[in-house]
């Protein structure tokens, strides 16, 4: 039991602060409950989802920067699709389109040895063009059926649908693949790339399983943009530097092979709720977007600087 608790340590600390701060809001306005518990948790859900992209990324040792652009292709495919068609296919659509996109970036990271960082930054105006050209501006509609799967609770008050949506996405791709030898593949090439080669890991197709599933959370993500607003918006929402900023304050390590998808969501809603607090105190947008932006690149700068010091140990 101990050996799990410190095995475990960081995210519970984060379960912590997380508790301390809807009690908090909770302090601050009283009359904050269930609806708006449900309120930030749809608010969370692209984060969420963009964050659990990158976490897979980020664990196998590489970045994305189009997670934004890949959610905003699959936000608009799915909101043309809907317009004329059944939402089932449409749906598995969407979701194939968001694995092969992530796959495409794997797969050129890869077989062009160019630094992902900067394959992904020339994919995200790549993939920012293709959703422009599917809508040029925002339109399309969105199946009800999704759009009421992430509004209200589930059976009790208190548990948003939204945040299930997000539970069983994660854990219907994740939980098998961590389990599998695609799930240990990714943790090996982020530990130590050679040794996983020398090891028998087949290091090019397990970058492109890892980015593929990290387009297929984009998906999701997309969806998720779609049912919030019920059209489809071609331009990418603020979700890169915020997910980066979750990963590591969710413990993932930006060298790569150590973290989890739990801590990182976690972040997520941390982060929304400290942005509901400073609306709360009526706080200027203008400041609490400042606010918001510091902590983010804090966060970034002292993961950035924790990996460089356990590189030079």
């Amino acid at each position: 039991m101990t050996r799990a608790v410190r095995k475990h340590v960081w995210v519970l600390s984060l379960a912590v602060l997380l508790a301390l701060l809807l009690a908090v809001t909770k302090l601050i306005q009283p009359s904050f409950g269930v609806s708006g518990l449900e309120s930030v948790a749809r608010a969370a859900l692209p984060f969420a989802f963009a964050t659990a992209g990158m976490a897979v990324v980020v664990i196998v040792g590489g970045i994305d920067l189009s997670v934004a652009s890949m959610m905003a292709v699959c936000a608009v495919t799915a909101a043309v699709l809907m317009e004329r068609m059944a939402g089932v296919p449409a749906l598995i659509i969407v979701l194939a389109a968001g694995l092969l996109m992530g796959a495409i970036n794997g797969a050129l990271i890869v077989l062009t040895r160019v630094p992902d960082i900067v394959v992904t930054l020339a994919m995200l105006f790549v993939w920012e063009g293709a959703a422009l050209l599917i809508l040029e501006t925002p339109g399309g509609a969105v199946a009800d059926w999704l759009e009421a799967g992430i509004r209200g609770s589930f059976l009790i008050d208190g548990l948003p649908k939204a945040l299930l949506a997000i539970a069983l996405c994660v854990a219907l791709v994740w939980v098998p693949i961590r389990r599998a030898k695609l799930g240990l593949s990714i943790y090996a090439v982020g530990s130590d790339e050679l040794a996983a080669f020398r090891s028998g890991v087949s290091v090019g197709w397990t970058k492109v399983g890892a980015y593929g599933i990290c387009g297929l959370f984009c998906a999701f993500g997309g969806l998720s943009l779609a049912a919030l607003t019920g059209i489809g918006e071609p331009v990418p929402g603020p979700y890169l530097l915020a997910s980066v900023a979750a990963v590591v304050l969710g413990g993932v390590v930006l060298g790569g092979g150590k973290g989890g998808l739990l801590g990182p969501i976690l972040a997520v809603f941390i982060l929304r709720i400290i942005r509901t607090i400073l609306t709360l105190l009526a706080v200027d947008p203008n400041v609490t977007t400042i606010i918001e932006g510091t902590i983010m690149v804090a966060v970034v700068m002292l993961g950035t600087a924790v990996t460089r010091r356990r590189g030079s140990q």
